[in-house]
């Protein structure tokens, strides 16, 4: 990895911001105190995460990411205040792992979509019997093994990169004697030309990345579909609200 990706993944530039920070929160500790304002490690902590906040909002990052560093000082303090054993913060730490795996690089958190979705994308799907299917960034399994039970005729995978969705997903399926196959990997690895439908439920950044990989590899007849997330390059051919006041399902044909 170069300098410069490395450099441009949220999380890492999330770290150098909060390191950024603290000068700028010294100079502001040193102006309260000029005022006699009493000084605590909760002032510091509040007055560390307004100007990682005020630095990230610059910076024009994500609007959770501001959030994060808005709150990750106070925790850290709270945490330490808590004067946990190191073993819960490492179980913590697995579990979180295990969960979000690379979301710090792909920007793409754990969503999970409901029923009211999984009909509609199976409202989507042709009649004609073989049907290759993908959920991309699966989770828990949910969507792949609907389509699974409904549509038995069809090929059914699912493909998750975090460990313990997958696990979990691997786990449903075999309980429910489900045909739905889950591998664990990224799908750009994948060749998009082999499937009739792929659906995504990924982050606005990364449907740019989608939509190249897509309109390279997909073939004609087949169909993308975004839950929640548009494609800033190419309007869907058909909006589908699944939910009142819920996110939309978009659809595109190749």
């Amino acid at each position: 990895m170069s300098w410069g990706r490395f450099f441009s993944i949220p999380a890492v530039q999330a770290a150098l911001v909060q390191a950024a920070a603290v000068p700028t929160t010294y100079f502001l500790l040193y102006a309260l105190a000029i005022v006699h304002v009493p000084l605590t490690f909760a002032v510091f902590a509040v007055l560390q995460g307004v100007v990682a906040l005020v630095f990230t909002w610059k910076l024009g990052m994500a609007p959770w990411w501001r959030v994060i560093q808005l709150l990750f000082p106070v925790a850290v303090l709270a945490a330490l205040a808590l004067a946990l054993p190191p073993l819960f913060y490492l179980l913590v730490f697995l579990l979180l792992l295990g969960v979000y795996w690379s979301t710090y690089r792909t920007q793409v958190p754990l969503y999970n979509s409901g029923v009211a979705v999984w009909q509609a994308v199976e409202r989507e799907l042709p009649r004609r019997p073989g049907l290759n299917l993908i959920d991309i960034g699966s989770g828990v399994g949910g969507m792949a093994l609907h389509l699974a039970r409904v549509r038995p005729d069809a090929r059914v995978t699912g493909i998750e990169l975090a460990p313990l969705p997958w696990l979990l997903s691997r786990l449903r399926a075999k309980l429910a004697g489900s045909h739905a196959n889950f591998i664990r990997g990224d799908y750009e690895t994948l060749d998009f030309g082999v499937y009739d439908m792929v659906f995504a439920y990924l982050s606005p950044a990364a449907m740019p990345g989608l939509w190249a990989k897509a309109s390279r590899e997909m073939r004609p007849g087949s169909l993308l579909i975004s839950y929640e997330f548009e494609i800033d390059a190419c309007p869907p051919v058909k909006t589908i609200v699944t939910t009142e006041h819920g996110p939309a399902l978009h659809v595109w044909r190749f």
